[in-house]
C-alpha cells in the first residue's frame, strides 16, 4: 500500500548528525547511458524533489574519459541556485585512473592527490562523504587513516565511507581508527538487492553495530528486478538487456517470473516493489538508484512511499529466499 503520510523523507547518516534522503542519485550511468544535457536535467529534477545526495566515483565517465562524471557534475555545481549547500556530495577513491604505478589503490600518495584532483573536477573546496571504492589489501590502515586524517584536517572532506567491504574490513577499519582517536567510516555502500542478499550476513550487522550508515548501490540489480522479462519480450529492455542483469538472469529466470507475477497480482511495478523491498530492511539507510530519464526518477520516488504489507513481504521471502535460505547469521551460531 502507499502511505498517505508521508514520512520524513531525511534520515540522519547513521550515528551522525548529517541527515541524507532516502534516495540517493547515482551517477554510474551518466556520461554513456544518459547524455550530459539530460543528466544535468536528472540532477535539477532529483534535487527539486527532494534529493539531496549525488554520489559519484573518479573513475565514473570512463566511457568518455575517467573524471568526467566529476567534472559533468561540478559543470551542474557551478551554475549555483544554492546547488553546493542543498547537496550531500559523495565521490570515491581507489579506482585505477591510469597505468602509473600509483594511480590507484589506497596508497596516502594516491588518497591524497586524487582528493586534490577530484575536488579540482567538482569545483568544490570540500566533499562531503569521501569512500573508498573498494578494500586495497596493501595498504595498512594507519597509512590509509593517516591520509584521510590529513585530508579532513585540512578542510578537504567531511566524512569517509567505504564500498564493497566485507564486514570484517568495515571492523578492522574502525578498530584501527579508534586506536587513532578518529571518527573512522561514515557509511557502507554495498550491492543488495532482492536477488544478492549476502550483505545480510555480515556486512549489514557490522555496519550497524559500528553506526555506519548503510547504502545499498544497484537496488533493481542492473535492472532484473524492474520488469526485465517483460522488456526483453517487448523489445524495450536497454540497462536490464545487457551487464550483471544477463548474468545472472539464466539461474534465476523462475524466480523472476514469479516475481513478475507477484508485482501483477498486487498491481505494482517491479522495479517500485523491488526497490520499496530495499528501503524495507532494517540497517538500511537509503538506495543508491540511477534513473536514466525524469520518469525512472518518480517511479523511484513512488517506491518511497509504498509499504509492502507483512503477506507480501513473506513471499518476496520465499520467492527470493535469504541465503541459507534464511539460516542464521554466522553470529547467531554460537547463542
Amino acid at each position: 500500500m502507499t502511505d498517505p503520510e508521508a514520512p520524513d523523507p531525511y534520515v540522519r547518516l547513521g550515528r551522525l548528525a548529517t541527515r541524507v534522503s532516502r534516495l540517493w542519485l547515482g551517477t554510474v550511468n551518466f556520461s554513456g547511458r544518459v547524455e550530459d544535457d539530460d543528466a544535468l536535467t536528472l540532477m535539477d529534477e532529483a534535487l527539486d524533489r527532494g534529493i539531496n545526495c549525488v554520489d559519484t566515483a573518479d573513475i565514473y565517465g570512463w566511457r568518455v574519459h575517467k573524471g568526467h562524471t566529476e567534472e559533468l557534475v561540478g559543470r551542474w555545481l557551478a551554475q549555483g541556485g544554492g546547488r553546493r549547500d542543498k547537496v550531500v556530495l559523495a565521490t570515491k577513491v581507489g579506482g585505477e585512473m591510469s597505468e602509473q604505478a600509483n594511480d590507484g589503490g589506497l596508497s596516502a600518495r594516491h588518497i591524497v592527490a586524487a582528493c586534490e584532483q577530484s575536488l579540482r573536477r567538482l569545483g568544490v573546496e570540500c566533499i562531503d562523504l569521501y569512500q573508498m571504492h573498494h578494500i586495497d589489501r596493501a595498504a595498512p590502515w594507519d597509512e590509509v587513516w593517516q591520509a584521510m586524517d590529513r585530508l579532513v584536517a585540512s578542510g578537504k572532506i567531511l566524512y569517509v565511507g567505504s564500498s564493497n567491504f566485507a564486514g570484517w574490513h568495515i571492523c578492522e577499519a574502525q578498530a584501527s581508527a579508534a586506536r587513532r582517536n578518529a571518527l573512522g567510516l561514515a557509511s557502507e555502500q554495498c550491492l543488495y538487492n532482492l536477488a544478492v542478499r549476502h550483505a545480510e550476513l555480515e556486512v549489514l550487522p557490522a555496519a550497524r553495530h559500528h553506526g555506519l550508515a548503510t547504502l545499498a548501490w544497484s537496488p533493481l540489480h542492473g535492472g532484473l528486478l524492474s520488469g526485465v522479462l517483460d522488456k526483453l519480450r517487448s523489445g524495450t529492455a536497454v540497462k536490464s538487456a545487457q551487464g550483471r542483469a544477463q548474468t545472472l538472469l539464466p539461474s534465476l529466470r523462475p524466480a523472476i517470473e514469479e516475481y513478475e507475477a507477484f508485482c501483477g497480482r498486487i498491481g505494482r511495478h517491479p522495479a517500485e516493489v523491488g526497490l520499496a523491498w530495499v528501503l524495507s530492511r532494517p540497517g538500511i539507510t537509503g538506495a543508491v538508484i540511477g534513473p536514466r530519464t525524469v520518469e525512472q526518477l518518480d517511479s523511484a520516488l513512488r517506491a518511497t512511499r509504498l509499504r509492502l504489507a507483512d503477506e507480501e513481504l513473506a513471499e518476496l521471502d520465499r520467492i527470493f529466499p535469504p541465503v541459507g535460505r534464511g539460516g542464521p547469521a554466522p553470529e547467531a551460531w554460537a547463542q
